[in-house]
C-alpha cells in the first residue's frame, strides 16, 4: 500500500452500473420521524469487496437511481480495516424522490471503534483497505442506475500550492445563474430558507445548464411570483431530516439523477482536474469553507458552502457562479486561482470536494482514478 504522505492526496472512485438484485424478502420499516411500522418488500445488491490501494480514512457514496412513490432505497457500507477485521454495516442514507412514503434521511449515532458517518461521509477511526456496496431497494419502482465510492485519505494541510492553469484557461461555460438569496424565508422548513439553500440553487443551475429539470407541473406548489421555482423544488426534494439541511452531498446527485443525467461525488486533487471538465463542457459544483478576507471578492464568510465553477480567465483565475450573490445578476463572480485553490482543497475545508453531473453522451475526460 501507498502511506499517504503531507502533500499528497490519495484518491480512488469506482462506480457500478450494473446493479441486478440478487436477493428478496420483506422487512419491517419505522421511519424515525413518525409513523408506524410498515411492511416493504425489498430487493437487494451487494457489490464485490472492492480493493482501494491505500489506508483511506474517508468513503463517500453517491447515487443515480428511480425511487418514485411507492418506493424508496437503502445504501450501506462495509469496510475492511488494514489489519484484516470487518467493520459492521453502517447506513449511508435512506433515499426517496418525494416525501409521501419516508423520510430522505441519513443517519446520526452510528460511531463505534471502526468509524462513524458524519451525514453522508464514513469517517475511519482505523483506515481500511477495502470495502463492499449494498443497496437495498424497497417497493416496485425502486431501480439503480449507477453507484459509486469516492475513498480518499485527506492528508493534513493548512494550505495548498496553487496549480498552473491549464486546458480550460480562457473557456467559459454558459451556465445561468441563479441566487439563493433571491429565497431568503421561503419554506424554512427545508433547512432554513435561501440563505442556506446553496446546494439547491448550484444544482439547479447545473440542471438548466443541460436543459433539465422539474416540469411546470412539479412546481405548482411554488408562489407563481417566485424568482425560479426549481431552487424550492431541488430544497424539498433534496433535504435530509436528520441533518436538517440541503447540503447532503449524494442526495443533491441523486436529485440531478431524476432527471435522466449521470454523476457522482469525489475529490479532485487540483483546479487542473476542474479544467478537464470544463474543458470538456462540463461544469463542476465545489464545496468550500473560508473567511471573507481568504477568498477576495467573496464579501461574505462560511464554514460551507457549494458553488459552481463555470470556467477560467486567460490567466487560470476561477470563473464561478456563486449563489451567494444578492441577486442573478450578482452570481458571476471571478476569484483568484490560489485564493479559491487553498479554500477548496485544505484540510479545514472539504479536501476537494466535488459535484460531477452531465448527460450520459457527454464523456468524462481521462482521470487518475478518481472518476
Amino acid at each position: 500500500m501507498v502511506k499517504p504522505s503531507a502533500d499528497t492526496l490519495p484518491v480512488a472512485f469506482h462506480r457500478w452500473t450494473d446493479v441486478v438484485p440478487s436477493e428478496s424478502g420483506v422487512t419491517s420499516y419505522l421511519d424515525p420521524f413518525g409513523g408506524s411500522a410498515t411492511a416493504w418488500p425489498y430487493r437487494r445488491w451487494t457489490s464485490e469487496e472492492r480493493e482501494i490501494g491505500f489506508p483511506a480514512t474517508e468513503l463517500v457514496p453517491s447515487w443515480t437511481a428511480a425511487a418514485p412513490p411507492g418506493s424508496w432505497l437503502r445504501v450501506e457500507l462495509r469496510a475492511r480495516t488494514v489489519t484484516g477485521g470487518l467493520t459492521k454495516w453502517y447506513d449511508m442514507g435512506r433515499w426517496a424522490e418525494g416525501g409521501g412514503d419516508i423520510h430522505r434521511t441519513s443517519l446520526p449515532g452510528q460511531g463505534d471503534e471502526d468509524g462513524d458517518v458524519a451525514v453522508d461521509t464514513f469517517v475511519a477511526r482505523r483506515p481500511v483497505s477495502s470495502y463492499r456496496l449494498r443497496v437495498t431497494l424497497h417497493g416496485p419502482g425502486a431501480a439503480v442506475r449507477s453507484v459509486g465510492v469516492m475513498a480518499s485519505a485527506l492528508p493534513t494541510r493548512a494550505g495548498v500550492p496553487p496549480s498552473v492553469p491549464g486546458p480550460a484557461a480562457g473557456v467559459e461555460l454558459n451556465v445561468p445563474p441563479r441566487s439563493q438569496r433571491l429565497h431568503a424565508g421561503h419554506y424554512p422548513e427545508w433547512g432554513g430558507g435561501g440563505e442556506a439553500w446553496c446546494s439547491p440553487a448550484s444544482t439547479t443551475m447545473v440542471l438548466q445548464y443541460w436543459g433539465r429539470g422539474p416540469s411546470a407541473d412539479d412546481l405548482l406548489f411554488v408562489d407563481p411570483g417566485d424568482p425560479c421555482p426549481a431552487v424550492d423544488h431541488a430544497a424539498r426534494d433534496m433535504y435530509d431530516h436528520s441533518y436538517q439541511g440541503t447540503g447532503n452531498w449524494p442526495f443533491g446527485v441523486a436529485y440531478a439523477g431524476r432527471y435522466g443525467l449521470a454523476g457522482f461525488v469525489t475529490r479532485l486533487r487540483s483546479l487542473t482536474e476542474v479544467e478537464r471538465l470544463v474543458a470538456a463542457g462540463i461544469p463542476v459544483i465545489t464545496s468550500q469553507s473560508f473567511k471573507e478576507h481568504e477568498l477576495p471578492g467573496s464579501g461574505y464568510s462560511t464554514r460551507g458552502h457549494l458553488m459552481v465553477v463555470t470556467g477560467f480567465t486567460a490567466d487560470g483565475d476561477v470563473i464561478a457562479n456563486d449563489p451567494a450573490g444578492a441577486s442573478d445578476d450578482t452570481v458571476k463572480r471571478t476569484y483568484p486561482r490560489a485564493a479559491f485553490e487553498n479554500v477548496w482543497l485544505r484540510t479545514t475545508s472539504s479536501g476537494g470536494i466535488v459535484h460531477v453531473v452531465h448527460p450520459h453522451d457527454i464523456p468524462l475526460p481521462s482521470s487518475e482514478g478518481n472518476w
